[in-house]
């Protein structure tokens, strides 16, 4: 077995987070999850009222980081503001990803454990297929590990070119 196909038999658990502009692709999204075999929630749903991203990624990033979820995804109008407010939080990748490709790379290259979409931009097929690929990749290690050692050392307000990785 490869580890592309022991990726794609795991089951993860995935916490949901948007923010009024991806209320509806959060719900199509977690039914996708849950269709290709995973657990997964809503975390605090907007119900169609005004909400903030900061908030609902500082909530989905509190899953993740306490062990309640293996991996979370983030919807808001262009995705731009939850991957920043994200990627704020120690121990969170998250990836803004347009299409497949992103999803694949941002996955083997960058063990991304946040996927961060555009309610706005992206159409449903294109959003369940994008979570289908970034949920089945495995990341791939190797030199990649290096480069994440050194995000970690970023995120503790170290240098990464002279610390110890």
């Amino acid at each position: 077995m490869t580890s592309n196909e022991s990726e794609s038999n795991k089951s993860f658990t995935i916490v949901i987070g948007s923010d009024h502009r991806g209320n509806t692709a959060a719900k199509q999204i977690l039914e996708t999850i849950k269709n290709l075999g995973h657990d997964g929630w809503i975390e605090g749903s907007c119900d169609d009222q005004p909400c903030d991203y900061p908030e609902k990624a500082w909530q989905v990033g509190q899953q993740i980081t306490s062990g309640k979820a293996d991996r979370g995804v983030l919807i808001c109008g262009t995705g731009i503001g939850m991957s920043i407010a994200a990627n704020k939080i120690d121990g969170l990748r998250a990836a803004l990803v347009h299409d497949e490709l992103t999803a694949q790379l941002s996955r083997s290259h960058n063990d991304a454990n946040i996927l961060c979409l555009s309610a706005d931009l992206l159409g449903a097929r294109l959003m369940d297929k994008i979570v289908e690929v970034w949920i089945g990749t495995p990341f791939e290690g190797g030199r990649h590990q290096r480069r994440i050692d050194k995000i970690t050392e970023i995120e503790h307000g170290r240098d990464p070119s002279v610390a110890a990785v």
